[in-house]
């Protein structure tokens, strides 16, 4: 294989790529995470939820196939595994779990905030530590999509009460007229 001589040192380019994996992992576990609950929803802002998903998936997997092709760039391999996904990604599944609907909302909304963490630390770690400011400009990128994607979800259980799963929420008491 012809040497890569892109002003990356063997060593730059693997950890950058290492970062680059784990979060193709974490997208790859959030994209899961979103189809499920895109077939799983229900109630009355199913039709809403449904679509919103749908559009959100198709833009993770794009941006997969961008993180999978970044990591080929610098002369890697992606992760392309399940359980090579699993064993390197900072998100958790929930298998055998169907949430409320505001449920699956709050548990996207940690997700994608979980990755925009990760993100803004991998793009200080390439930029700082890895002297890789291209790989540093593509992870901001993503980022702000995660921002973006996450806002939307915030603003869809704005006003409304998120319970942690297993809780019920105060029922509210209505006090007659006239007492």
């Amino acid at each position: 294989m012809r040497a890569i001589n892109i002003g990356l040192t063997e060593e730059q380019r693997q950890g950058v790529i290492n970062l680059l994996n784990q979060d193709l992992a974490d997208s790859y576990l959030l994209l899961v995470k979103t189809k499920k609950y895109h077939w799983d929803v229900v109630g009355p802002q199913f039709r809403t939820l449904h679509q919103l998903w749908e559009e959100q998936y198709e833009q993770l997997t794009a941006n997969i196939d961008a993180l999978a092709e970044r990591v080929r760039t610098l002369g890697g391999y992606p992760v392309g595994t399940m359980e090579g996904f699993l064993k390197i990604a900072t998100l958790k599944e929930h298998a055998g779990k169907v949430p409320t609907a505001t449920e699956m909302v709050a548990n996207l909304v940690d997700n994608h905030e979980q990755v925009i963490r990760n993100l803004r630390e991998h793009v200080d770690q390439s930029s700082e530590q890895f002297h890789d400011e291209g790989t540093a400009d593509f992870l901001t990128g993503l980022m702000e999509e995660h921002e973006e994607i996450a806002w939307m979800l915030r603003s869809f259980i704005e006003g409304q009460a998120v319970e942690p799963s297993g809780t019920q929420p105060a029922k509210e008491t209505k006090t007659p007229v006239g007492v």
